[in-house]
């Protein structure tokens, strides 16, 4: 990725040269700091992935040993959630 967004528990000095030595720019609030403008709005996009995600209950637990199975049952929730919302729009 080119950059990393992370909250106030993300905020130290190991982590950020970390980022920057694999060439990923953080972007993470500093403790003390204000709050980053429009992060949030950015984070809830990610949140709600999850949480559409999690709606699939073998997808909230990890059953499958083997990444290529799990990565396939990931792909298919991908699919039926935008399959769902076209469908839904389309109405």
């Amino acid at each position: 990725p080119e950059a990393l967004l992370g909250d106030k528990g993300y905020d130290s000095d190991p982590n950020r040269r970390e980022l920057r030595k694999r060439r990923i720019l953080p972007v993470i609030s500093r403790r003390g700091a204000p709050d980053i403008e429009g992060l949030g709005k950015l984070r809830y996009v990610v949140e709600q992935t999850f949480a559409l995600l999690h709606q699939f209950k073998r997808l909230a637990v990890r059953w499958e040993r083997r990444t290529e199975l799990h990565d396939a049952f990931v792909s298919l929730a991908c699919c039926l959630i935008c399959w769902r919302r076209l469908k839904k729009h389309n109405s």
